[in-house]
């Protein structure tokens, strides 16, 4: 099979031949049909976090495919069921995090394309456990980005507790960020869309968003205030400047989400007016099997829609540069 494989951080992929992965006990071999393009899986392959890849390793974490073979033990699916692989490949199911619902603070957990070989291959090798099944009806194209973009985005607006008619500001209208429009309105929210090209703006108009803020000519902070100041804030864009922006633009009692990953981002904190304006700075990462099976449901009754360009496995740099340099309207899937 062929599969994108990262030899050195900072490098381009390498475009490779490798045996199909086998199962084992608990294990799919998946035939890819669609994977995401996320910005984490640039992040992998330059090594810009602190914890670091293995060296080689496949990315890859929005992965949707027919299960091709099948591990002794394996009962929740079969040969022919058409599965997504999220970022979470495995939690261990017995501390506190896993069995209080919180499987993606697991300590245990392993990643897929990170800890473990990912997406950017023809075949994938799972644990069934963590496959999702893909509703019939939702295509494969729609359904890979969901597996991280929109799961993300979805527990991002539940973290923030979104209620009917709050002011709720999207900071980064891409590949998460158009999702995270459509799930805020879903939840009842009035929302909010930052960014700085007229594209992304335009894109989240015709998703609903109700309030348009072009980074380039306005402040978004001060724009946030003149409509009263976002109750909640979900930060999207990799850009760890646009997280103070956002925290500048809450009201007081407002909540800022925080889910992009810019590599040694740090955020200063004013002590003072958080807490005399009850301010709260929350981390969300990802989301379960149980809100990813959300995510799908949503997407089945036409709830939402998934903006999407495909490229081809070979063109993965290509893809990673025009995401870097902002030229991808939304999510890239990657056709193996």
């Amino acid at each position: 099979m062929r599969a994108a494989v990262a030899r050195r951080f900072g490098e381009p992929l390498v475009i490779e031949d490798r045996p199909i992965p086998e199962p084992g006990p608990g294990q799919i071999t998946v035939r890819m049909q669609a994977s995401g393009l996320c910005h984490t899986d640039i992040h992998a392959a330059n090594g810009d976090w602190p914890v670091k890849p293995a060296l080689p390793f496949v990315p890859g974490h929005e992965g949707v495919g027919a299960v091709y073979a099948v591990g002794d033990g394996v009962t929740s699916t079969q040969v022919g069921d058409v599965v997504a692989v999220p970022w979470l490949g495995y939690a261990c199911g017995e501390c506190k995090d896993c069995l209080s619902g919180w499987e993606t603070l697991c300590l245990r957990q392993r990643n897929t394309g990170y800890s473990v070989d990912g997406c950017y291959a023809e075949y994938f090798l799972a644990e069934a456990a963590f496959a999702a099944k893909v509703p019939a009806g939702v295509d494969p194209f729609d359904a890979a980005p969901l597996t991280c973009a929109g799961v993300t985005t979805y527990k991002a607006v539940k973290v923030g507790n979104v209620r009917p008619a709050d002011l709720v500001a999207i900071s980064g209208v891409g590949g998460l960020g158009h999702l995270a429009v459509q799930y805020a309105k879903i939840f009842g929210g009035t929302v909010a869309a930052i960014d700085v090209t007229d594209e992304k703006l335009q894109l989240a108009k015709d998703l609903g968003a109700d309030i348009l803020i072009d980074a380039r000519t306005q402040d978004p902070a001060a724009a946030l205030q003149d409509h009263g100041g976002a109750d909640v804030a979900i930060g999207l864009a990799v850009d760890e400047k646009s997280f103070a922006t956002a925290y500048a633009g809450l009201r007081r009692g407002g909540r800022l989400i925080l889910v992009a990953l810019p590599p040694a981002g740090t955020l200063s904190i004013p002590v003072f007016d958080t807490v005399l304006n009850g301010t709260s700075v929350i981390g969300s990462i990802v989301g379960t099997r149980r809100d990813l099976a959300d995510v799908f449901a949503l997407q089945a009754l036409g709830r939402t829609r998934v903006i999407y360009e495909t490229r081809e496995l070979a063109s993965v740099n290509e893809s990673i540069a025009d995401v870097l340099h902002g030229r991808a309207r939304a999510r890239l899937v990657l056709r193996p």
